[in-house]
């Protein structure tokens, strides 16, 4: 095993060891919403609180937590998320989901050994820190899901915030 391998290991070790951002937020101002895979049975709970979220794509993510259980892809995925959002606009987290779920989608070429896959031009070019330690899991195409439920439930919550205030 290679040592950027052992890293990346550790860190996912790490966050579902030590979750980020674990726990609950006051429901109103902060929006709840669940998260389930059926295929796994992982449950993700996302609080999210959404400075003014009638400015739209400039609103501000101010906190988020996180709850729920599952594999250790799963919740290390969701810690690492709460902690990437926290501080960004919606257009921020948008491009962030964006680039995260274009590191989780699956090439053939990829699967087979050969060069990764060209990635698509519309996405956008951020910094992903710690969440690189999660692209070994498209090897296992079964896990994809585990590492982007929080990020499906975060994008509803975002939504479902948007729409209860508009």
């Amino acid at each position: 095993m290679s040592g950027l391998e052992d890293l990346y290991r550790e860190i996912i070790l790490d966050h579902y060891r030590s979750p980020r951002n674990r726990g609950e937020l006051a429901v109103p101002p902060a929006h709840r919403t669940e998260g389930f895979n059926p295929l796994c049975g992982d449950e993700i709970v996302v609080y999210v609180d959404v400075e003014d979220p009638s400015k739209g794509a400039d609103a501000v993510i101010t906190d988020v937590k996180i709850g729920g259980q599952g594999c250790s892809i799963s919740q290390a995925s969701a810690s690492m998320m709460s902690a990437a959002v926290k501080g960004k606009t919606v257009a921020e987290v948008a491009d962030l989901t964006k680039a995260f779920k274009a590191m989780m989608s699956i090439h053939e070429s990829t699967l087979e050994g050969e060069d990764a896959a060209p990635e698509p031009d519309d996405v956008p070019e951020v910094s992903l820190g710690d969440l690189e330690a999660l692209r070994g899991v498209v090897r296992f195409p079964v896990r994809i899901k585990c590492a982007t439920l929080s990020w499906n439930t975060l994008g509803q919550a975002i939504e479902e915030a948007a729409t209860t205030t508009a």
